[in-house]
């Protein structure tokens, strides 16, 4: 039998299939149909320091081959998760990871600072939040922004430190590089693609807040490139310098998401870089799509010789 069990940032994980941020809940919701102690992890939905309602109006539309959502982070605040949630959570058995969103510099910082002192193993950094200080524009979009607020949260918290990237900034592999350089431990990406649509009994943006963020099947082979581009042109993202293939040079591995829906898409990603995957939106159509990940890759492995994960990571790169 292979190994699925994969390091990210010094974590140990299971397997590599990790559930995505805002598609899983706390892990609870869905253990009534799903064995949740198979998953390699779960991301938490975003965390902000003060409780969100989250968005007004019409939140989800489907597309062809997609999901367009407009939540707003509707989170009960890092105070409540700390007290309510997390237990639960690291019950379950897969790593738990906290998203940690914020508005303000301050916000993330103290967010940073409370969830250090919990036994969460690992932080997942989400810089598509807007920075209200700076006109609404998304840390994430800007490489000063990026390392200024990855920077901050690094001295705020000990925990490993992946930072989650939004497939909106311009020059994607230069934010890359700046939060790599800012102190990240591990990169995912991506996040949801900025997307419109329109009622046309209204002649209006179906959503409130007229522009939403793009998940599923639909953003998969763009989400791979930028994986690749990632992969290929932060030099810390190497994967000759990973550990587990005798590198001897700090490595940040790459976490790999984005329209994943199944194994044959998870092994694409591994292939192209990444260490591990999150699935998210497939979850929605077919709550056991992360049980039949992991059988997959797993049947794959083993057809193909394959002893590890790291044995077919990024061998697509050349």
């Amino acid at each position: 039998m292979s190994d699925l069990s994969v390091s990210v940032a010094g974590v140990a994980f299971r397997n590599p299939v990790i559930a995505a941020s805002g598609t899983f809940g706390y892990g609870t919701e869905y253990s009534r149909v799903v064995d949740v102690p198979r998953l390699g992890g779960i991301c938490s939905k975003g965390l902000t320091l003060e409780p969100k309602p989250g968005n007004a109006g019409q939140r989800l539309l489907e597309t062809a081959s997609g999901l367009i959502n407009s939540i707003g982070l509707e989170n009960p605040g890092i105070p409540h998760f700390i007290e309510n949630e997390l237990p639960t959570m690291l019950a379950l058995g897969p790593v738990v990871i906290a998203n940690l969103s914020g508005s303000t510099l301050e916000t993330y910082v103290e967010g940073a600072r409370l969830l250090d002192a919990t036994a969460v193993p690992m932080i997942e950094l989400n810089i598509s939040c807007p920075n209200v200080k700076a006109g609404g524009m998304a840390w994430g979009l800007d490489c000063d922004a990026a390392a200024t607020v990855t920077a901050a949260v690094r001295r705020a918290t000990r925990k490993p430190l992946m930072v989650k990237l939004s497939p909106n900034a311009p020059h994607l592999v230069e934010v890359a590089r700046a939060v790599v350089g800012a102190g990240a431990d591990a990169l995912s990406l991506v996040n949801t693609f900025q997307a419109f649509a329109v009622d046309i009994e209204r002649g209006k943006p179906v959503f409130d807040n007229v522009t939403a963020g793009l998940a599923g099947p639909a953003i998969k082979p763009i989400a791979l490139r930028m994986v690749r581009d990632v992969a290929l042109g932060v030099p810390e993202c190497d994967p000759d310098r990973d550990p587990e293939l005798g590198g001897t040079k700090p490595f940040v591995p790459i976490v790999g998401l984005g329209g994943i829906a199944s194994w044959r898409d998870a092994v694409e990603f591994v292939m192209a870089g990444a260490t591990a995957v999150q699935v998210g939106t497939s979850t929605f159509a077919n709550p056991k799509a992360m049980e039949k990940i992991v059988d997959g890759i797993a049947a794959f492995m083993d057809r193909k010789g394959y002893r590890r994960v790291s044995d077919m990571r990024a061998i697509a790169l050349g």
